[in-house]
């Protein structure tokens, strides 16, 4: 049986990993996986990731935890493949008041709220992380 949505499957697996307190989580790769786990570098909510390069790619994602709690409180899928978000650039949520970050994939690619306020462009919205 194939799976329907890789992205929410992504956010579990880190999820999951949070609660076990793993250091590091593997999951299946792709471009748009990566994406994000390059934005969540960037925003500091993960220490970092790194690309296999065998057959079946994997991604692994190395957790970040601030005095044994782990810096990502939540991270939900927000568009889904049963009902697509898109929203303008002025339109564009702010998680908790700016201190979160919600990933939009915009056509300059998979980037930061922010980052699309910042270029004035829309998308569709993928998650929230806080």
């Amino acid at each position: 049986m194939s799976m329907q949505d890789t992205l929410a499957d992504m956010f579990t697996r880190i999820r999951n990993a949070q609660m076990a307190r793993k250091v590091e989580v593997e999951i299946p790769s792709s471009k748009a996986k990566e994406a994000i786990a390059k934005v969540l570098t960037e925003e500091g909510y993960i220490d970092g990731y790194a690309v296999s390069d065998d057959a079946k790619p994997t991604l692994t994602v190395q957790l970040r935890y601030f005095e044994g709690q782990p810096v990502i409180e939540k991270i939900a899928r927000v568009s889904r493949p049963g009902l697509r978000v898109y929203k303008g650039a002025g339109e564009i949520p702010k998680v908790k008041g700016g201190l979160g970050v919600m990933i939009v994939s915009t056509n300059q690619g998979i980037i930061s709220d922010r980052a699309a306020r910042q270029a004035n462009v829309g998308g569709e919205l993928i998650c929230e992380v806080s």
